[in-house]
């Protein structure tokens, strides 16, 4: 990767002592405010829930519900520059601060993931390869939608799913009236289900210059739907772990993004060779990346703030092989164990409610 100047009419680089707005206060937007303070960078957290694990580490915080506009505009003009942790801020939230401040990334990424529809045509527009889809928008539509994916195939939510929730399997039409009970009625995706060998996720980072850069791929392993394991360096070619990353820096590209993005991808092994099959973006830092914060020299959370800050971008480069296992529910309770381990890095992220299927921290474990 190259470093260049800004781009001309690009906004200047804020200055230390900046502060940096995060819409979210979860894991992510805890660990992008730690990121941020050894740049002299302040972060202010929105978010409507009181115990959110963002506050612990902020310099200041506003709990105010997404839809209030009177806390909003004090939050605009509170902040030089306003970033967001999770894709599910509403879309009128992001319009609103837009109109008021810089947005990085800006709304039109955040539209794009929050449907599935729209961010699938969107894929295909620009050439991304993909899994067989069609729209249903009634338990009637399911049929049609079929005869384009195959059967079986996976009956998904437009919007706001995540972890393997707001979607179900169909394996025969004499199932589909039940699966639209099952994903509540509501207008959906239905897409040929993919026979890949293993998932991975492309980490791409685009600055505010319209640099571009892109982490080691991550290989993922899902229990229950949920991320349990990522391993770097995966278990792909070269040829595949290239084509990954331009994939994912070709998507930053297009969608005019600044900032990290994540490409969730299967992996096809069909006569000894390997394709990629995009599954969905999030747009914003990724639990996938979660092993940079240990093996590389800058983590995936540090491009971010960088990227948002309108200053370069650092360094991809992978200093070390890296397992990350997330700390799911009681998994938790293992800390004393884990920080006995000397290779090991424990992340926790100040949740005091334990529950199953509940994210409660991460490790790193590097050789």
């Amino acid at each position: 990767m190259t470093v260049s100047p800004l781009a001309p009419g690009a906004t200047s680089p804020l200055a230390p002592g900046a502060t940096i707005g995060i819409l979210g206060g979860g894991q992510l937007g805890r660990m992008l405010a730690l990121a941020a303070a050894p740049l002299g960078l302040k972060c202010h957290i929105y978010c409507p829930d009181e115990a959110s694990p963002a506050f612990q580490v902020s310099d200041a915080f506003t709990l105010a519900a997404y839809d209030d506009e009177a806390a909003l505009a004090a939050f605009a003009d509170a902040v030089d520059v306003v970033t967001y942790e999770f894709e599910n801020v509403p879309e009128a939230t992001a319009r609103f601060l837009e109109e008021r401040t810089l947005l990085r990334p800006g709304a039109g990424p955040l539209a794009v993931a929050q449907d599935r529809l729209s961010e699938k045509e969107f894929l295909s527009s620009i050439g991304i390869p993909l899994s067989p889809f069609a729209p249903v928008n009634e338990p009637g539509d399911i049929p049609k939608a079929a005869a384009v994916t195959g059967l079986p195939a996976i009956l998904k939510t437009r919007r706001m799913g995540y972890d393997g929730k707001g979607q179900t399997r169909i394996e025969s039409l004499d199932d589909a009236a039940a699966a639209w009970e099952r994903i509540g009625k509501a207008p959906a995706v239905l897409e040929g289900v993919v026979g890949f060998a293993l998932e991975c996720s492309v980490l791409a980072a685009r600055g505010a210059n319209g640099m571009t850069a892109a982490y080691d791929i991550a290989e993922n392993e899902h229990h229950n739907h949920i991320l349990k394991w990522t391993h770097v360096p995966a278990s792909l070619s070269s040829e595949t772990q290239a084509e990954a990353r331009a994939l994912g820096m070709k998507v930053a590209e297009a969608l005019d993004y600044v900032g990290v993005l994540a490409v969730e991808l299967f992996v096809v092994r069909e006569d000894g060779a390997e394709r990629l099959v995009a599954n969905e973006i999030a747009p914003r830092v990724h639990n996938s990346g979660h092993w940079t914060q240990d093996g590389c020299l800058v983590s995936q959370f540090e491009q971010h703030i960088r990227a948002v800050a309108g200053w370069p971008l650092g360094t991809t480069e992978r200093r070390c092989d890296v397992v990350m296992e997330n700390l799911i529910g009681a998994d938790a309770e293992s800390w004393a164990e884990i920080i006995a381990e000397p290779s090991a890095r424990l992340h926790l992220y100040g949740k005091s409610d334990i529950r199953p299927g509940r994210k409660m921290g991460h490790v790193n474990r590097v050789k």
